[in-house]
């Protein structure tokens, strides 16, 4: 008679720190690594941090299977913690993985935190932030530890667009973004996840205590401070249960009396952008009259969509990664305002000395029919403008790197290669090059900031010129998003598809790079079907309206299209625009 299988021990409770983590190590530099329990996946620890100081979400939420069409709230809520990142849809023989990696952390050991100053105080205050994080960086150096995920502690969080005019010299427009100029802090605790392994780890680096017996002792302090929060978290969430997610509708908060200026979108409710279509139009045909003219060879215009309510960035963060999923999503708590990101750009990545960089410019929208996806990738692929302004930024790119990088080493990894994510699909280049001696990571970002395919060229110029035009101040968007780590390490995305949640509305934006050749009329179409994405995350809020909602974003799309005049698909125009 055949013995039983032995019984699997039980798995402790979630409010047992036994629960989190399956064993633990320490490194000789004294550094502790413990290995989260298998099946833990990175959204859990996420929304059981959220609540604390400055909690940062680096989310590889990109799909490894095609889209089966449920972008309802019912589908939303079927799924309500799966982190279905896995080898991405863009993963080839030829072709880099964008989504193997995510990282939480939270309540950092120090911050830098800049707010805009105004009068001509926003450079020196960014500068004497860079001095500081330099120093910072030099003093908290430590060893990489083999085998783990690439961020195990560092520096990490916002940049902003108008931190990267601060470093160039150029003056913001007249408002406020509601977000800092910098906001980055040190963290000492990461939790870290491998999507290709199937595993994480809590890495705790102890920080900033010097020699191996010290470093222990801290680090051992600083891990049991996180495992206390996560079960405190659980205890609560025991105590106070929360509703599951339905299919009941769960609108943002509208505020009463509280009303934003601007042009209301037809066809979307109460949200309201910067621009009507008329005055978007005008100026589109301004920024081509001055490249024309020979002031610049491409700028990137844009238009702010707003709406007054309020949300919960944790759970519009959790629609947001299972409706319209990205390699570089990101959820951080920078103070006055949440920033919720679903970006498919890396604006840099710096590994073992060598930075690459990934600018999009070519866009198409993703259709109902694989055959027409085809057609409009091929379609792309073979655009003679959009390649050509996607080659006019990798030059632009090719010039930042040399500001930092041995003259030899610059190269072009890949050009104009297809990468297809839920809505569109774009045209991406690669380019890299290796620091000069002396250099940091820090330095390889301080030289692409704001990134060249959301700014245009020349690079200072289109800057200015973005300035008088918009008539609004950028703040998190085209700013970014990431880390510089304790060994030198650096990944930061481009903050395009991007939520701005503050304690009174929530804003995002959107906008296109233009040439001598654009069509205003396209262009403005162009805008709409890259916010389509977002749109489509807060129509999920709409609950019973939510299909009704869906057609009309797909009537307005298609309404553009028409108006335009182009004979391509909706999102086809052939415009090289992709902001």
């Amino acid at each position: 008679m055949k013995k039983p299988p032995p019984a699997q021990p039980a798995i402790p409770p979630e409010t047992d720190p036994s629960h989190w983590v399956a064993r633990r190590w320490f490194t000789a530099s004294g550094t502790l690594v413990a290995e989260l329990r298998a099946g833990l996946e990175p959204f859990t620890l996420f929304q059981r941090l959220s609540r604390r100081r400055h909690c940062l979400f680096l989310d590889s939420a990109a799909l490894d299977a095609p889209h089966d069409g449920r972008d309802t709230i019912a589908a939303v809520a079927a799924e309500p913690h799966t982190n279905r990142a896995g080898p991405a849809a863009n993963a080839s023989p030829t072709t880099p993985r964008l989504a193997r990696f995510s990282f939480v952390a939270a309540d950092p050991i120090h911050s830098i935190q800049v707010e805009p100053a105004g009068a001509g105080r926003d450079t020196e205050r960014v500068n004497e932030a860079f001095v500081l994080l330099r120093s910072l960086l030099s003093d908290l150096a430590c060893e990489t530890v083999p085998g783990l995920p690439p961020f195990q502690g560092g520096v990490a969080g916002l940049v902003s667009y108008d931190c990267g005019l601060a470093r160039l010299g150029v003056a913001p427009p007249a408002g406020d973004a509601g977000v800092p100029l910098l906001s980055l802090h040190v963290y000492d605790v990461v939790c870290a996840f491998d999507h290709d392994a199937g595993r994480g780890w809590i890495i705790s680096q102890g920080v900033p205590a010097r020699g191996p017996t010290a470093r222990r002792a801290r680090a051992e302090e600083r891990l049991n401070c996180l495992l206390a929060a996560l079960t405190e978290t659980a205890a609560a969430s025991n105590e106070s249960p929360v509703a599951p997610p339905s299919a009941e509708p769960r609108l943002p908060r509208e505020l009463p009396g509280h009303e934003l200026p601007g042009h209301e979108l037809p066809g979307y409710g109460k949200i309201v952008s910067t621009q009507s279509r008329a005055t978007y139009l005008d100026m589109v045909r301004a920024g081509i009259d001055l490249v024309r003219a020979g002031d610049i060879f491409q700028v990137n215009l844009a238009q702010r969509l707003s709406l007054a309510a309020t949300l919960d960035p944790v759970e519009l963060h959790r629609r947001s990664r299972l409706l319209n999923p990205a390699p570089f999503a990101a959820c951080f708590d920078a103070g006055p305002a949440t920033i919720v990101s679903m970006s498919p750009e890396r604006l840099l990545r710096v590994e073992r000395g060598t930075v690459r960089m990934h600018p999009i410019k070519g866009t198409r929208r993703m259709l109902a029919s694989p055959e027409a996806d085809l057609y409009a990738g091929a379609d792309l692929e073979h655009s003679e403008k959009d390649r050509a302004e996607n080659v006019m930024i990798v030059d632009l790119v090719r010039n930042d790197l040399s500001r930092v990088c041995t003259p030899e080493s610059v190269r072009v990894e890949a050009l104009c290669r297809l990468e297809r994510y839920r809505y569109v699909q774009h045209l991406v280049s690669i380019v890299a090059g290796r620091l000069r001696p002396g250099l940091t990571p820090l330095d390889a970002l301080d030289a692409a900031i704001p990134g060249g395919s959301v700014t245009g060229a020349p690079k200072h110029r289109a800057c200015e010129i973005i300035g008088q035009l918009e008539g609004f101040v950028r703040g998190a968007y085209c700013g970014s998003l990431g880390y510089v780590g304790f060994d030198g390490t650096a990944d930061f995305n481009l903050l395009i598809r991007t939520f701005v949640v503050g304690p009174d509305s929530i804003t995002c934006a959107v906008g296109g790079g233009i040439t001598a050749s654009s069509d205003p009329a396209a262009e403005y179409a162009e805008t709409l079907h890259k916010a389509e994405g977002m749109l489509r995350v807060l129509a999920s809020f709409d609950g019973d309206r939510d299909g009704d909602r869906n057609k009309d974003i797909d009537r307005t799309i298609d309404g553009e299209k028409a108006r335009s005049g182009s004979p391509h698909l909706p999102g086809d125009m052939p415009t090289g625009a992709t902001r």
